[in-house]
Protein backbone atom coordinates (compact mmCIF):
# COMPACT_ATOMS: atom_id res chain seq x y z
CA UNK A 1 0.00 0.00 0.00
CA UNK A 2 1.37 3.50 -0.86
CA UNK A 3 1.98 6.03 1.60
CA UNK A 4 -0.86 7.95 0.23
CA UNK A 5 -3.20 5.28 0.40
CA UNK A 6 -2.50 4.85 4.06
CA UNK A 7 -2.88 8.52 4.18
CA UNK A 8 -6.19 8.50 3.01
CA UNK A 9 -7.61 5.26 4.84
CA UNK A 10 -6.35 6.87 8.00
CA UNK A 11 -8.59 10.21 7.20
CA UNK A 12 -11.34 7.50 6.82
CA UNK A 13 -10.95 5.89 9.74
CA UNK A 14 -10.40 9.11 11.67
CA UNK A 15 -13.91 10.52 10.12
CA UNK A 16 -15.85 7.63 10.85
CA UNK A 17 -15.02 7.57 14.46
CA UNK A 18 -14.61 10.77 15.76
CA UNK A 19 -18.27 11.20 13.93
CA UNK A 20 -19.56 10.86 17.41
CA UNK A 21 -17.86 14.22 18.54
CA UNK A 22 -20.17 15.84 14.95
CA UNK A 23 -23.31 14.92 16.21
CA UNK A 24 -23.51 17.84 19.46
CA UNK A 25 -22.88 20.26 16.25
CA UNK A 26 -24.31 19.06 13.61
CA UNK A 27 -27.37 16.18 14.54
CA UNK A 28 -28.09 17.28 18.26
CA UNK A 29 -31.43 18.06 17.58
CA UNK A 30 -32.21 15.10 15.32
CA UNK A 31 -32.10 13.10 18.14
CA UNK A 32 -34.02 14.76 20.29
CA UNK A 33 -38.39 13.89 21.58
CA UNK A 34 -39.60 17.42 19.77
CA UNK A 35 -37.12 17.16 16.27
CA UNK A 36 -38.63 12.98 16.18
CA UNK A 37 -42.28 14.46 16.78
CA UNK A 38 -41.53 17.48 14.45
CA UNK A 39 -40.84 14.97 11.81
CA UNK A 40 -43.98 12.61 12.37
CA UNK A 41 -46.05 14.05 9.72
CA UNK A 42 -43.63 13.54 6.82
CA UNK A 43 -44.32 10.70 4.73
CA UNK A 44 -42.46 7.42 5.93
CA UNK A 45 -38.83 7.31 4.54
CA UNK A 46 -37.01 3.96 3.80
CA UNK A 47 -34.83 2.04 6.02
CA UNK A 48 -33.58 -0.46 4.46
CA UNK A 49 -31.07 -0.56 1.58
CA UNK A 50 -33.52 -2.51 -0.86
CA UNK A 51 -36.25 0.07 0.02
CA UNK A 52 -34.20 2.85 -0.33
CA UNK A 53 -32.84 1.51 -3.75
CA UNK A 54 -35.92 1.17 -4.71
CA UNK A 55 -37.60 4.79 -3.95
CA UNK A 56 -34.45 6.33 -6.08
CA UNK A 57 -34.76 3.79 -9.07
CA UNK A 58 -38.34 5.14 -8.78
CA UNK A 59 -37.51 8.56 -8.45
CA UNK A 60 -34.80 8.12 -11.59
CA UNK A 61 -37.49 6.45 -13.96
CA UNK A 62 -40.04 9.48 -12.72
CA UNK A 63 -37.39 11.91 -13.93
CA UNK A 64 -36.46 10.69 -17.25
CA UNK A 65 -40.25 9.85 -18.22
CA UNK A 66 -40.55 13.77 -17.64
CA UNK A 67 -43.33 12.68 -14.93
CA UNK A 68 -41.84 14.16 -11.95
CA UNK A 69 -43.39 14.70 -8.48
CA UNK A 70 -40.90 16.94 -7.21
CA UNK A 71 -41.87 15.47 -3.75
CA UNK A 72 -40.99 16.76 0.06
CA UNK A 73 -41.57 20.78 -1.19
CA UNK A 74 -44.49 21.71 0.62
CA UNK A 75 -44.83 24.54 3.53
CA UNK A 76 -45.78 21.68 6.05
CA UNK A 77 -42.61 19.93 5.24
CA UNK A 78 -40.17 22.77 5.70
CA UNK A 79 -41.80 23.49 8.45
CA UNK A 80 -41.08 19.68 10.18
CA UNK A 81 -38.01 20.06 8.77
CA UNK A 82 -36.97 22.58 10.89
CA UNK A 83 -36.73 20.36 13.61
CA UNK A 84 -34.40 17.73 12.26
CA UNK A 85 -33.51 15.17 9.54
CA UNK A 86 -33.82 11.93 8.72
CA UNK A 87 -32.50 11.46 4.81
CA UNK A 88 -33.30 7.85 3.43
CA UNK A 89 -29.56 7.72 0.90
CA UNK A 90 -26.24 9.39 0.77
CA UNK A 91 -25.42 10.18 -2.79
CA UNK A 92 -21.50 11.26 -3.32
CA UNK A 93 -21.90 12.48 -6.41
CA UNK A 94 -19.39 14.89 -9.02
CA UNK A 95 -20.17 18.59 -9.22
CA UNK A 96 -20.77 18.58 -12.65
CA UNK A 97 -24.17 21.07 -13.07
CA UNK A 98 -26.08 18.71 -15.29
CA UNK A 99 -26.21 15.94 -12.87
CA UNK A 100 -27.73 17.51 -9.24
CA UNK A 101 -28.80 14.17 -7.57
CA UNK A 102 -32.15 16.13 -5.97
CA UNK A 103 -33.51 16.22 -9.53
CA UNK A 104 -31.88 12.93 -11.51
CA UNK A 105 -34.18 11.08 -8.42
CA UNK A 106 -36.97 13.24 -8.28
CA UNK A 107 -36.21 14.24 -4.61
CA UNK A 108 -36.96 17.25 -2.39
CA UNK A 109 -36.03 18.34 1.42
CA UNK A 110 -35.21 16.26 4.04
CA UNK A 111 -34.42 13.20 1.11
CA UNK A 112 -30.81 12.64 0.63
CA UNK A 113 -28.11 13.29 2.27
CA UNK A 114 -26.00 14.36 -1.17
CA UNK A 115 -22.25 15.10 -0.88
CA UNK A 116 -20.57 16.16 -4.20
CA UNK A 117 -16.86 16.34 -5.39
CA UNK A 118 -15.42 16.54 -8.87
CA UNK A 119 -15.16 13.48 -10.50
CA UNK A 120 -15.88 11.99 -7.11
CA UNK A 121 -13.08 12.58 -5.40
CA UNK A 122 -12.79 11.64 -1.45
CA UNK A 123 -11.05 13.81 0.60
CA UNK A 124 -11.22 14.05 4.62
CA UNK A 125 -14.13 16.84 4.31
CA UNK A 126 -16.20 14.28 2.01
CA UNK A 127 -15.34 11.02 3.82
CA UNK A 128 -16.52 13.18 7.06
CA UNK A 129 -19.79 13.99 5.33
CA UNK A 130 -20.62 10.13 4.54
CA UNK A 131 -19.77 9.27 8.34
CA UNK A 132 -21.94 11.16 9.28
CA UNK A 133 -24.57 10.63 7.06
CA UNK A 134 -24.22 6.82 7.78
CA UNK A 135 -23.48 6.43 11.85
CA UNK A 136 -25.12 9.99 12.95
CA UNK A 137 -28.39 9.27 11.16
CA UNK A 138 -28.55 5.74 10.17
CA UNK A 139 -28.83 6.31 6.56
CA UNK A 140 -29.29 2.59 4.83
CA UNK A 141 -27.72 3.46 1.82
CA UNK A 142 -24.42 5.25 -0.11
CA UNK A 143 -24.66 5.58 -4.16
CA UNK A 144 -21.46 6.63 -5.39
CA UNK A 145 -22.74 8.45 -8.50
CA UNK A 146 -20.98 8.87 -11.71
CA UNK A 147 -21.87 10.16 -15.18
CA UNK A 148 -21.41 10.04 -19.14
CA UNK A 149 -18.71 13.06 -20.11
CA UNK A 150 -17.17 13.60 -16.74
CA UNK A 151 -15.11 16.27 -17.38
CA UNK A 152 -12.89 15.78 -14.31
CA UNK A 153 -12.45 12.02 -15.47
CA UNK A 154 -11.61 13.16 -18.96
CA UNK A 155 -9.46 15.86 -18.02
CA UNK A 156 -7.18 13.52 -15.50
CA UNK A 157 -6.88 11.03 -18.30
CA UNK A 158 -5.87 13.93 -20.65
CA UNK A 159 -3.43 14.83 -18.17
CA UNK A 160 -2.35 11.53 -17.64
CA UNK A 161 -1.75 11.18 -21.52
CA UNK A 162 0.25 14.46 -21.72
CA UNK A 163 2.35 13.76 -18.32
CA UNK A 164 0.93 17.50 -17.88
CA UNK A 165 0.22 19.15 -14.43
CA UNK A 166 -3.15 20.88 -13.98
CA UNK A 167 -2.92 24.37 -12.69
CA UNK A 168 -3.73 25.13 -8.64
CA UNK A 169 -5.70 22.38 -6.54
CA UNK A 170 -6.62 20.12 -9.92
CA UNK A 171 -3.63 18.53 -9.70
CA UNK A 172 -5.11 16.75 -7.04
CA UNK A 173 -8.29 15.56 -8.44
CA UNK A 174 -6.07 13.90 -11.19
CA UNK A 175 -3.55 12.32 -8.62
CA UNK A 176 -6.89 11.10 -6.96
CA UNK A 177 -8.57 9.40 -10.41
CA UNK A 178 -5.53 8.45 -12.22
CA UNK A 179 -5.35 4.91 -10.41
CA UNK A 180 -9.18 4.02 -12.59
CA UNK A 181 -7.28 4.55 -16.19
CA UNK A 182 -6.78 1.68 -18.35
CA UNK A 183 -3.73 2.30 -20.15
CA UNK A 184 -4.84 -0.49 -22.42
CA UNK A 185 -7.55 1.39 -23.56
CA UNK A 186 -7.17 4.74 -25.98
CA UNK A 187 -8.98 7.49 -26.83
CA UNK A 188 -12.82 7.32 -25.50
CA UNK A 189 -12.57 3.79 -24.99
CA UNK A 190 -10.42 5.06 -22.14
CA UNK A 191 -12.36 7.93 -20.58
CA UNK A 192 -15.29 5.62 -20.97
CA UNK A 193 -13.71 2.85 -18.78
CA UNK A 194 -12.15 4.89 -16.43
CA UNK A 195 -15.44 7.07 -15.54
CA UNK A 196 -17.15 3.49 -14.42
CA UNK A 197 -13.83 1.92 -13.08
CA UNK A 198 -13.43 5.58 -11.06
CA UNK A 199 -17.20 4.87 -9.19
CA UNK A 200 -16.11 1.36 -8.26
CA UNK A 201 -12.65 2.37 -7.19
CA UNK A 202 -14.57 5.14 -4.81
CA UNK A 203 -17.24 2.33 -3.80
CA UNK A 204 -14.83 -0.28 -2.48
CA UNK A 205 -12.85 2.36 -0.83
CA UNK A 206 -16.01 3.63 1.41
CA UNK A 207 -16.89 -0.48 1.76
CA UNK A 208 -13.86 -1.92 2.83
CA UNK A 209 -13.50 0.66 5.51
CA UNK A 210 -14.14 -1.33 9.21
CA UNK A 211 -17.03 1.12 10.24
CA UNK A 212 -18.88 0.57 7.45
CA UNK A 213 -17.78 -2.91 6.51
CA UNK A 214 -19.54 -3.85 9.85
CA UNK A 215 -22.65 -2.38 9.10
CA UNK A 216 -22.67 -4.21 5.39
CA UNK A 217 -22.42 -7.32 7.39
CA UNK A 218 -25.17 -7.22 9.35
CA UNK A 219 -27.38 -5.77 6.36
CA UNK A 220 -28.18 -2.24 7.65
CA UNK A 221 -25.97 -0.61 4.89
CA UNK A 222 -25.39 -0.85 1.50
CA UNK A 223 -23.02 0.64 -0.83
CA UNK A 224 -23.34 0.65 -4.60
CA UNK A 225 -21.92 2.35 -7.62
CA UNK A 226 -24.31 3.96 -10.52
CA UNK A 227 -23.70 5.98 -13.64
CA UNK A 228 -26.04 8.65 -14.71
CA UNK A 229 -26.14 9.21 -18.78
CA UNK A 230 -26.69 12.03 -20.35
CA UNK A 231 -28.26 11.15 -23.32
CA UNK A 232 -31.49 9.58 -22.12
CA UNK A 233 -31.34 10.31 -17.86
CA UNK A 234 -30.66 6.89 -17.00
CA UNK A 235 -29.22 5.53 -13.95
CA UNK A 236 -27.93 2.30 -13.74
CA UNK A 237 -25.62 0.65 -11.16
CA UNK A 238 -22.15 -0.48 -11.72
CA UNK A 239 -21.59 -2.42 -9.24
CA UNK A 240 -24.59 -5.46 -7.95
CA UNK A 241 -27.44 -3.18 -6.47
CA UNK A 242 -29.37 -5.96 -4.85
CA UNK A 243 -33.26 -5.84 -5.63
CA UNK A 244 -34.12 -2.32 -5.86
CA UNK A 245 -32.90 -1.92 -9.18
Amino acid sequence: MTADAERRRGLVRAALTGAAGLAAGLAAGSHTPSARAGTAILKERPTTPDAALRELAAGNRRWRLLHERHPDEARTVRRALVGGQHPFAVVLGCVDSRVPPELVFDQGLGDLLTVRSAGEVLDEAVLGSIAYGVLELGIPLIVVLGHQSCGAVAAAVHADEGGTRLPAHMQYLVDQIRPAIDHRLQGAARVEAAIDANVLRVRSLLAAEPELAARIATGRLSVIGARYELTDQRVHPTHPAGSGW
